[in-house]
């Protein structure tokens, strides 16, 4: 999995700031307390993360946002899925 401040190793187009957007969700903290760190992501403009309040428990999740063609986000999707 490619980590969120790594610098994509060859360059690629940038995703508009107009694309289609969809949000995922991580867990804001590891199983002892600590914060994750929040990096941009490279590969689209749009991206955004927002700390959010887990409707069924209350606790703190962190909500990023990328363009659906991102080649990030399509990765996350696959990984998740399998």
């Amino acid at each position: 999995m490619t980590i969120r401040g790594d610098v994509p190793s060859e360059r690629r187009p940038k995703v508009t700031y107009d694309a289609p957007i969809a949000p995922m969700d991580f867990e804001a903290f590891d199983d002892e307390g600590n914060s994750y760190e929040i990096t941009a992501c490279h590969d689209c403009l749009p991206w955004r993360a927002e700390v959010v309040l887990d409707v069924e428990d209350g606790r703190p999740i962190v909500r990023e946002w990328h363009a659906v063609e991102c080649p990030f986000y399509t990765d996350l999707l696959h990984e998740f899925s399998e």
